[in-house]
């Protein structure tokens, strides 16, 4: 393949839509270092894996020699997203914004070549707008076509109110990439609508219009629902590397392979293709390419040595092979008296109840420091550390101690 081929295939891989392929291959061939925009409201500081996938397309692009800008949201955050709401989102305070604000650079930058990172924050264009400033940019979309969206589509049917400030936001959002100048916006399939309002407001403004590039929304480790904090289906990128290897093991085959396009450097869109024919052949199990992928990622975010260790310790309390102390240790108060195992297996997150707890006891699917527990009635007492096994993939090393008073 052709240099311009190769980073084609790189840019496209895992892509849901390129808007317009054509122009993006013309703009690489042109040779210049093309500006790739993304922008990040400061609403979630704490970055989880799901935040990654466009992160992980801005370094590819960092990696073929072009100019990423990270753009944080400070004055767009002030208006609220509204994008997947049927209510109106409440604005963040300034004082919110510029503390989240301040915890992105520490996290991206675990994805990002720093040196090849331009940070901005969009208040410098919109903290100097006039009122009349900002009504022509209002001035430049109709209500009709807002209302194609489908977020504002729907909450219009339902008589659900739309304040007058959302529609402002895809203004504003497309009006960050004229103040850029931008090449290229990447985003979510969910931001379609206003990534394609950046478009329309460049050539407004006599500029080429951007290359749209949206990205899937990455489904957290359940395998069904996006990763979410609220819905406690992710990774976090801060989290201790044995917790990062130890969820990255717990999705099932068929999420993995979305997993490795959208997450994996290391991984080649030509090796997937092996990969896949070795697994169907019985060449490679594929507990083992899952776990190369969460040594990438532990890597990624805590260095390779730490992962090392992390695999290390997921290898000791899976497959019997080495030390177990890799795995993080929980404090969990008990009464004196001690705790029955099935209240135990749901203060230490294996089991969502104890009737759930008391259903893997009967199915002899617990384990305490590797030995088959059934009896319901067994306690565990203060004072003592065990390994905690549910099935195959559920760990969980604990310390017990003496509940205070009232606990």
């Amino acid at each position: 393949m052709s240099q311009l081929a190769d980073a084609l295939a790189l840019i496209a891989r895992g892509t849901d839509e390129i808007i317009k392929r054509d122009e993006l291959e013309a703009r690489l061939a042109s040779g210049r270092p093309l500006r790739i925009k993304a922008g990040f409201d400061p609403t979630a500081p704490d970055l989880h894996l799901g935040h990654t996938v466009l992160l992980n397309k801005m370094r590819q692009f960092q990696d073929l020699g072009h100019q990423v800008i990270f753009l944080i949201g400070d004055f767009t955050g002030l208006i609220g997203d509204p994008t997947g709401k049927n209510v109106t989102r409440k604005p963040l305070t300034r004082e919110d914004v510029a503390a989240n604000a301040a915890t992105y650079a520490e996290q991206v930058f675990k994805v990002l070549d720093r040196e090849r990172t331009e940070v901005r924050f969009n208040s410098e264009w919109f903290g100097a707008m006039t009122a009349a400033d900002m009504i022509r940019l209002a001035a430049q979309h109709t209500v009709a076509r807002m209302l194609e969206r489908d977020d504002f589509a729907k909450r219009y049917a339902a008589q659900q109110p739309i304040a007058i400030h959302e529609f402002l936001y895809p203004l504003v959002q497309g009006y960050d990439s004229v103040a850029l100048r931008a090449d290229v916006e990447l985003g979510g399939t969910d931001q379609k609508f206003n990534l394609l309002m950046g478009r329309a407001l460049q050539e407004h403004h006599g500029q080429p219009p951007q290359i749209v590039l949206t990205m899937p929304l990455l489904e957290g480790i359940d395998g069904v629902a996006k990763m979410s904090k609220s819905l406690g289906n992710y990774i976090g990128i801060n989290e201790p590397p044995i917790d990062i290897v130890t969820k990255t093991m717990k999705i099932d085959d068929a999420l993995m392979w979305r997993w490795i396009e959208l997450l994996s450097f290391e991984i080649s869109l030509s090796e997937i293709g092996i990969l896949r024919r070795d697994i169907e052949a019985g060449a490679l199990h594929p507990r083992d390419l899952k776990l190369r992928l969460a040594r990438e990622l532990a890597a990624r975010f805590h260095g390779a040595s730490a992962a090392v260790q992390a695999v290390a310790g997921w290898n000791a309390a899976v497959r019997g092979e080495g030390d177990t102390t890799a795995l993080p240790l929980a404090e969990i108060a008990v009464p004196a008296t001690g705790m029955r195992i099935a209240a135990l297996l749901t203060a230490a997150g294996l089991t969502p109840s104890n009737s759930e707890a008391n259903r893997k006891l009967q199915e002899r699917a617990v384990r305490i420091d590797g030995a088959v527990v059934e009896d319901r009635e067994r306690l565990l007492l203060p004072g003592a550390e065990h390994l905690l096994q549910l099935g195959k993939r559920g760990f969980a090393r604990v310390r017990l101690r003496v509940a205070d008073d009232g606990a």
